[in-house]
């Protein structure tokens, strides 16, 4: 039996947060050959909403990797806190931000993507992270829904969510891409409404974690 592990931290402290997340991968643990388990930082903010919070939060997702052992990591945040300083410090590791796994993933399921987006603040970070990404052209914009993290959990707001993704599409996205980890759960409701490939953001991290493991050393 595999031994290896996938560790998803989500860098806030919503426990419902991080129960969405814990249950949108219930299907990828069917098909997984490895453990996947999700934990919460207790001591981080309840979401990150401004980029001063993802500043925060960011030596403490370095710290929670030093104190969990595992065999690759997911941050399950979109602004990707502490994905690179955990980077240097552990560069034989596996490790994924979900806002960059997200972009990666649907530049190869269509030629233009958009971004279901919290806030107008979040569409600020989104923007740096596609410019980061060198990915600009193939980027049609962000819609934001003004809502937290864990107020993305709520199932009243799926119309307004659903909605913006319709109008990304509208502006010519052939990929959408769920923003936030705590959208999760409605990426089948998202999709069939918008007739477009929905991207799960922490799904589609995980899914390249497992192909860093396999195609990777084994490890002890």
């Amino acid at each position: 039996m595999n031994n290896e592990r996938i560790l998803v931290i989500n860098p806030n402290s919503s426990a419902r947060v991080t129960a969405a997340i814990d249950t949108a991968l219930d299907p990828v643990r069917a098909r997984s050959p490895f453990t996947i388990d999700v934990m919460d930082i207790p001591e981080a903010p309840p979401g990150v909403t401004l980029q001063t919070d993802a500043d925060t939060v960011a030596p403490l997702v370095q710290a929670a990797i030093a104190d969990h052992r595992a065999s690759a990591y997911a941050i399950a945040c979109f602004s990707d806190p502490g994905v690179h300083g955990a980077r240097e410090r552990t560069p034989t590791i596996p490790l994924r931000g979900i806002g960059e796994s997200a972009i990666l993933h649907a530049l190869t399921r269509g030629d233009r993507f958009g971004i279901v987006a919290l806030s107008h603040a979040s569409v600020l970070r989104q923007r740096r992270l596609v410019r980061m990404m060198g990915t600009c052209e193939r980027y049609s914009g962000s819609f934001p829904v003004e809502t937290t993290a864990e107020g993305a959990t709520d199932g009243t707001l799926l119309a307004r969510m659903s909605d913006a993704a319709r109008r990304l599409v509208a502006n010519g996205a052939d990929v959408v891409i769920l923003g936030c980890a705590g959208m999760a759960h409605f990426q089948n409701e998202i999709e069939r409404s918008c007739g477009r490939p929905v991207i799960e953001p922490t799904k589609a991290a995980v899914a390249l974690l497992i192909g860093d493991l396999m195609l990777g050393p084994v490890r002890p």
